[in-house]
């Protein structure tokens, strides 16, 4: 497809968008980074001390990865002593995601950190304009 006049204003939202998702992300992921995880390894850890115990097909939904991408992550987490797997007493075939203390600690120290980072980086919009832009980015991402 050939960029038209009529695609332009799309292709170049798409484009701010991206940059500015990366540029934010970037920033954040330093904090991450700095505390030994990976962006997904963060997303999990997240997940799990806001919502609890998940299965981890739940936590893939809730970061929005793959589950066979997420087992790697646990699996990752779990030999570091983040998180441990339990096994439902009742169904074998069914497993739990905990944070273990050691992981506890470590995504209550860094979620506030880039939470920091989150709000200084947003801080350059309004309230207002936050909200305009979340409802926004809501629209786009629920798609046609």
């Amino acid at each position: 497809m050939t960029r038209t006049n009529k695609n332009k204003p799309a292709l170049a939202t798409y484009t701010k968008l991206m940059r500015a998702a990366e540029s934010v992300t970037n920033r954040t992921g330093r904090l991450m980074s700095e505390a030994g995880l990976t962006i997904s390894q963060f997303g999990v850890l997240e997940a799990l001390y806001h919502k609890g115990p998940l299965c981890q097909r739940d936590i893939a939904a809730k970061i929005l990865k793959s589950t066979g991408n997420i087992t790697l992550v646990i699996d990752n987490l779990e030999k570091n002593g983040l998180v441990r797997r339990e096994r439902d007493s009742e169904d074998r075939r069914y497993l739990t995601v905990h944070l273990t203390d050691k992981g506890g600690v470590l995504i209550a120290e860094t979620f506030t950190r880039v939470a920091a980072a989150i709000v200084s980086n947003m801080s350059v919009l309004t309230p207002a304009e936050q909200e305009q832009l979340g409802d926004l980015c809501k629209k786009v991402g629920l798609g046609v």
